[in-house]
């Protein structure tokens, strides 16, 4: 398992965010993490975290670099906090947000009013920024009558997740077309990442344990292509390169894997790596719902919101799950470092040293 001190070791000197000042939310989290990561890699000189409550991954990180990461507490509501946060800042990458909520009041203010807070700051405190990278989803196109979406297929989400980050975009286009002139506009990138896996991930954790008892809940047919499936590190690479790039400016890319991959692939990919056997199950899709709707009643028993709920069973039966990476290639080099089954066994580890598995 690569360490966060080999990281540092393969920093790329010729990086544009070498010897930056970054600002970051949603650090805390999976995919933000990874990202942080990734920028102190890359040479950062500073990477300012936005931080609700707990550092939570973020604590092992400032352990290794206690000198470049800063903590900075408060919330994306708190405009005079962001203005003091992002002062003299040179690139921002806005991860925060929210995945799932029982409301979509909830995810509008997490993923639209928030996004728009922020970018209103940064206007304000850092308009000379050399560039904004903003996360939205795969999940904001929904339903997609080609084989796998591309930047330009309109958006219909079929989740209350996928429709908050369709609004978010919106949103973007909207407030830069309203700007007086492009000279005075935000460079505002947007990227798409597609389902996404690694250490720190619990929402896949579910599967490789399931796989570890032997089955495979697979819902449609197990040997076609389903999905693409992107290793965090892979995604948080793609990121950084895609901030750094001058062609990327207003522009939005999917960042994912080469080429899609059936559940089987991921299922032999996991047995290789827990070095066992598991029989595929088909879900018939129709029962995916019910399966959606009956964790979501025992969630309210206990509190709990699962990752497998009535709006994820949605985008599982109707929306696109697979994306062309081909865009990102091409502006700015983008490609998968991290195959399926290294990726997987890298994952795996990590969960067992955790204890997780």
């Amino acid at each position: 398992m690569t360490t966060y001190a080999q990281y540092e070791a393969m920093t790329d000197d010729d990086a544009a965010t070498n010897g930056e000042t970054v600002f970051v939310t949603g650090g805390t989290g999976f995919v933000g993490s990874h990202l942080v990561e990734e920028l102190l890699r890359r040479g950062a000189a500073e990477v300012r975290c936005l931080v609700r409550s707990e550092p939570k991954w973020l604590e092992e990180i400032h352990d290794a670099a206690p000198e470049r990461l800063t903590y900075v507490e408060g919330e994306l509501s708190n405009i005079e906090l962001l203005w003091d946060a992002l002062d003299g800042v040179d690139r921002v990458y806005h991860v925060g947000g929210r995945t799932r909520a029982r409301t979509y009041e909830a995810l509008q203010q997490a993923n639209v009013t928030s996004t728009m807070n922020l970018l209103g700051a940064v206007k304000h405190a850092a308009p000379d920024v050399n560039r904004v990278l903003v996360t939205s989803s795969l999940a904001a196109v929904g339903r997609c009558d080609a084989a796998e979406a591309t930047e330009d297929v309109p958006l219909q989400p079929v989740s209350r997740y996928g429709r908050s980050k369709a609004e978010m975009e919106a949103s973007i286009r909207s407030a830069h077309q309203m700007t007086e002139s492009y000279a005075d506009a935000l460079p505002i990138t947007v990227v798409r990442p597609p389902a996404v896996y690694g250490p720190r991930d619990r929402d896949i954790l579910q599967f490789f344990q399931a796989v570890q008892r032997h089955i495979c809940p697979v819902a449609g047919p197990a040997s076609e292509p389903a999905v693409s499936l992107v290793h965090v590190r892979d995604l948080a690479r793609g990121m950084a390169r895609c901030a750094e790039s001058d062609a990327t400016d207003g522009e939005t890319y999917f960042i994912g894997s080469e080429h899609p991959y059936s559940w089987n692939d991921v299922k032999d990919a996991a047995t290789t790596a827990l070095d066992t056997w598991a029989v595929t199950i088909p879900v018939p899709t129709p029962l995916v719902g019910i399966v959606g709707a009956a964790s979501e009643f025992a969630g309210r028993l206990t509190g709990d919101y699962p990752a497998l709920n009535r709006e994820k069973a949605k985008e599982i039966r109707l929306a696109c799950t697979i994306c062309a990476s081909e865009k990102a290639r091409q502006d700015f080099g983008y490609r998968q470092e991290i195959s399926l089954a290294e990726g997987v066994a890298d994952t795996i580890e990590w969960y067992k040293d955790r204890g997780w598995m």
